[in-house]
């Protein structure tokens, strides 16, 4: 037992290259891969690690319209595939301009938005 203590203090020491290096040694010794072990042991890890992690997609919501409708309304059909009567209601009833896109696209949309003279969030 001690033999088995000593060497996992040993690993404990190693730094990541060592590690991979030793990993692909033990594959090719044994003729195993550590793929399915490693992707299982790192599944719980993953699953507490989205709090920590940053947010990747965001929805564009309109918040305010502003004194300038029409020019809201023309910067929500920039965004979106609705034709002029669905992009005024959308601006009438403050809805989502825009669900599931990425930091930039949304950032791009709010300040699109706030050019116009309306006001959006990214949730």
């Amino acid at each position: 037992m001690a033999d088995i203590a000593k060497f996992i203090e040993e690993i404990k020491g190693m730094t990541v290259v060592e590690l991979n290096e030793l990993v692909k040694a033990l594959e090719e010794e044994f003729g195993v891969s550590a793929a399915a072990p490693v992707a299982v042991a790192a599944a719980p890890a993953a699953a507490a690690a989205p709090a920590e992690e940053e947010k990747t997609e965001f929805n564009v919501k309109l918040k305010e319209i502003g004194a300038k409708k029409i020019d809201v309304i023309k910067a929500v059909r920039e965004f979106t595939s609705l034709g002029l009567a669905e992009a005024k209601k959308l601006v009438e009833d403050l809805g989502m301009i825009k669900e599931g896109v990425n930091k930039e696209e949304a950032e791009k949309i709010v300040a699109r938005m706030k050019e116009a003279g309306a006001v959006a969030v990214m949730e």
